[in-house]
């Protein structure tokens, strides 16, 4: 079996063979459904029409969580699932996954109150079966949540809880996921897109493809077919002979906003405006504020609107008024569209996350709904449904058992990943990094880092940040070019590391990266 890095692009390999299995589109599903088909012993080919977690999958909360406030909508089978993953996917890659402390402030006018938080945190943490990577919840009195944090709103505060979840690098975690997949015998290659499904005798046998670096278009035949394409979907099942099921696409919306000072736990909050929940999280040296929820008619990926910047402003500013954060605080900011089952729900954030698999053509297979922290299990639940269609044997999943590349495999069976962090640490320090750049490096790389040290011995220049506010090294431009299937500047900026969305926008950067990529 070829090694899970460097990823390799090629095309050439997916126009000579035909496969058991091609999966259309590189966000969190794809890559899991690629990833265990491979390792339960079929051929299988992923594709993405951009990059690697190019849409939704980069455009999260950046959390691995249970969805607390689903339970006021009584789905305790998705919270349960969700629990599991959480506790799972900590073990298995705990350089994407650490856990994260959040505060829940209950004032006078919350729409839930605190006898309710506690009945619903007491089902969260009881639905959380085995040992988790958080603490049980706990509660906090006025008092020390102002002690702790005199910024909230201090008017009709009545004490809070605390509870434990999970955060995690979206982007990464993707790429780690697809090279997974090569490393089981999964051809991956991005910047490849699907413009038409292909049948024969009434059944979906593959797609045609363009390489967009190239122009080339070839068949890409395959015995079944999965179109993981997340809000884009649909655009590939037109024309359609069967009626296709309704979906809802919700578009939310998250800002990057400085640091809170001495700040290290993450908030859950209700805005003042519509009664829904959001976050405020910190993310790497910033906070992230998020999500709205609005109904939209295409998968647009347009930038937030000043309506959605005002209504987060607005909501952060009713409950932590002592930040005083206002519109020229804004970082960054970004919009993902997510693709749900139609209900009659009386608000968006009632419109069920469950997961559904659907067959609107023979040997066309479209996952629906879910969430990325259920990606992995659902993914289960897509090859059990290969493997039958194609009369294979019923073989169990092992995606539960392996670690991710980049997890070290003490501490995926030990859990203690901190031991291990402090050497990574150290050293990449001994080469001249930073130790805020190192800290970071070790969660985005993991036991890779091995190859940093690598490019640091080669060139020790490449310790140095591409922007002085930002922990991210020239080596790791380097590495995403010869490693991790970045094929241009945006493909470093957004996604192989956050820089984008950790500094004003600076034009001279993707400069700066398409020469230290040209020289990789």
């Amino acid at each position: 079996m070829p090694a899970a890095f460097p990823l390799v692009r090629d095309v050439r390999a997916l126009r000579e063979r035909r496969f058991d299995v091609l999966v259309i589109g590189g966000g969190i599903y794809g890559a899991w459904i690629a990833y265990d088909a491979a390792l339960r012993g079929l051929s299988v080919a992923l594709i993405e029409k951009r990059d690697w977690a190019a849409g939704t999958s980069s455009r999260s909360s950046k959390l691995i969580h249970g969805g607390l406030r689903y339970l006021e909508h009584f789905e305790f089978r998705l919270v349960r699932h969700a629990l599991a993953e959480r506790r799972l996917l900590a073990r298995l890659a705990p350089h994407l996954v650490r856990p994260l402390d959040f505060v829940v402030p209950v004032w006078r006018d919350s729409r839930v109150g605190r006898l309710q938080l506690l009945a619903g945190l007491t089902l969260y943490d009881f639905l959380a079966t085995g040992k988790q990577p958080v603490p049980r919840f706990k509660s906090l009195s006025r008092r020390r949540l102002l002690a702790a944090h005199p910024y909230l709103e201090s008017d009709g505060l009545r004490g809070g809880l605390r509870y434990g979840d999970c955060q995690e690098d979206d982007a990464r975690m993707v790429l780690f996921v697809v090279a997974a997949a090569q490393s089981a015998g999964a051809v991956c290659a991005n910047n490849l897109e699907a413009l038409e499904l292909l049948e024969r005798a009434g059944e979906v046998c593959g797609a045609r493809v363009r390489d967009t670096e190239t122009g080339a278009r070839f068949a890409l035949h395959a015995a079944c077919t999965v179109n993981a394409a997340g809000p884009w979907a649909r655009e590939l099942l037109r024309p359609a002979s069967n009626p296709l099921p309704r979906i809802t696409l919700i578009r939310g919306v998250h800002l990057v906003l400085p640091a809170i000072p001495g700040c290290s736990e993450a908030f859950t909050l209700i805005a003042p405006q519509d009664g829904r929940a959001f976050f405020v999280v910190p993310w790497y040296g910033r906070s992230l504020v998020g999500t709205t929820e609005r109904a939209v008619a295409t998968p647009d990926e347009s930038p937030p609107t000043a309506e959605e910047t005002r209504y987060l402003l607005h909501a952060v500013a009713a409950r932590l008024p002592g930040l005083r954060w206002r519109a020229a605080d804004v970082i960054a900011s970004f919009a993902g569209v997510r693709a749900l089952q139609d209900e009659a729900a009386a608000e968006l954030s009632a419109v069920s996350r469950e997961f559904v698999l659907h067959e609107p053509r023979p040997r066309l297979l479209w996952p629906l709904g879910g969430k990325y922290t259920t990606a992995r299990c659902d993914a289960v639940q897509v090859v059990d449904h290969i493997l039958a269609a194609l009369g294979r044997a019923a073989l169990p999943t092992r995606t539960d058992r392996q670690p991710l590349p980049g997890a070290p495999h003490e501490v995926a069976a030990l859990g203690d990943f901190t031991g291990w962090q402090a050497e990574a640490v150290a050293g990449l320090q001994r080469r001249g990094v930073d130790p805020e750049a190192a800290h970071w490096l070790s969660l985005r790389h993991g036991t890779r880092v091995a190859r940093i040290h690598a490019l640091l011995d080669e060139n020790p220049r490449w310790a140095a940040r591409l922007h002085p506010q930002a922990p991210i090294l020239a080596a790791e431009v380097v590495l995403a070019a010869r490693e991790e299937m970045a094929r241009i500047p945006e493909d470093v900026l957004r996604r192989r590391t956050p820089l984008q969305l950790l500094v004003p926008a600076d034009g001279r950067l993707p400069e700066r990266i398409a020469e230290l990529m040209s020289a990789a």
